[in-house]
């Protein structure tokens, strides 16, 4: 490149500017109010006591944590039945999404996933300098059809989410499988199952035995949702041998601080506050789908923690009203609107002081005349 035509300052290759950077669930009302943040599907009841005794434990600072997270994939291997040698952990499943994109997809190429798929599969793809591509939903649930239908020559990752954030709906595993088998062999398909511990249904099934018996599949979980260890970004892939070692050789070589290692060890050992936490969801997803849908709010049926209300157009009335008033209560939902969904709110199941006072504003809320207009 001559002088004449050389950049005058470093310039981010392409890809990288169509990036919309992801904003986190709001955690702040107004002054003066009880917060309480329903916004980013955190497990209302917290971490087990046990994860939080070893992260206060594991404070030896000055020291490097285990590069190979040893200790954590034996836990995580030994809870599942799994082999230790085909786990991978990352700083929350976050940044395993973005490595999956940057081993397996490139410029020229296209990673596809759902239309109302998570925010960070865009995110990842255009990182990787691939073409992000998006196959339509129907009733708000992934279409396994649409997604075959929409995979080329191109493609070389499809990324997942079931059950799906922001809808909270999911599919059966046969569905899972009859895309597995409908794809490529050269296309990974990326499970991401940040919310399996939460879903009852007799037809779900979490990808294990998918991965275990398919070259091409790989399914992420993380710590953040139903071992409530958000702060500390923990999440682990289980996959085929050979796509491990590639994530491997791309990742940071201490990319889990040494306290999150310890604490999730602990989590996942504590079988019981798990199961606490399955009960409180259990209790109060149908409670709060009963509620809202008894005000005239539109719920889409959801297996996770968190449910997708639909509010009215009508002015006073609409999603952007609803979060208003609910922030000035120091309620923090999820606006939707860089899902392309402006009318909906994402609620997170939230405790039980969280879940009758929000119920009671969103009573109020709808039954004033006019408010906002």
């Amino acid at each position: 490149m001559s002088s004449a035509t050389a950049p005058s300052r470093p310039v981010p290759r392409p890809g990288v500017q169509a990036i919309e950077a992801y904003v986190p669930g709001k955690a702040q009302a107004g002054a003066g109010v009880k917060v309480h943040k329903l916004s980013a599907n955190e497990n209302p009841l917290g971490a087990s006591p046990k994860a939080i005794e070893a992260f206060r434990d594991a404070a030896a600072l000055e020291f490097y944590p285990d590069g190979s997270s040893t200790k954590l994939r034996a836990a995580i291997a030994a809870a599942y039945g799994l082999d230790p040698a085909r786990i991978v952990c990352g700083t929350g499943s976050d940044e395993l999404l973005m490595l999956t994109a940057l081993a397996f997809a490139g410029p020229g190429d296209e990673v596809l996933y759902s239309q109302y798929g998570f925010l960070v599969y865009r995110i990842a793809a255009l990182a990787a300098g691939a073409t992000p591509v998006i196959a339509p939903e129907t009733d708000l649930t992934t279409d396994v059809d649409a997604l075959l239908a929409a995979v080329t020559e191109k493609t070389r990752v499809v990324f997942l989410a079931n059950p799906n954030n922001p809808t909270g709906t999911y599919l059966p595993f046969d569905e899972i499988k009859r895309l597995q088998k409908g794809l490529p062999p050269h296309v990974l398909l990326a499970l991401d199952a940040a919310y399996a511990e939460y879903v009852r249904r007799n037809d779900y099934e979490a990808g294990i035995e998918l991965v275990a018996t398919s070259p091409n599949v790989v399914m992420l979980r993380t710590f953040s949702k139903i071992h409530g260890l958000a702060a500390l970004r923990v999440g682990w892939m289980y996959g085929p041998a050979e796509i491990i070692d590639a994530i491997n050789r791309i990742r940071g070589a201490f990319n889990v601080s040494a306290p999150g290692l310890a604490a999730a060890v602990a989590a996942i050992e504590d079988a019981s506050h798990v199961e606490r936490a399955i009960a409180h969801n259990d209790q109060w997803l149908p409670w709060m789908t009963a509620a809202l849908t008894g005000l005239g709010l539109t719920v889409t049926p959801s297996v996770t923690n968190f449910v997708l209300v639909h509010f009215p157009e009508a002015p006073g009335k609409t999603a952007r009203d609803a979060d208003a008033f609910l922030m000035e209560r120091g309620l923090i939902l999820r606006r939707m609107d860089s899902y392309g969904l402006p009318g909906a709110l994402r609620l997170t199941i939230g405790t039980q002081e969280a879940n009758e006072l929000l119920v009671a504003t969103l009573t109020e809320f709808m039954g004033s005349a006019g408010h906002g207009a």
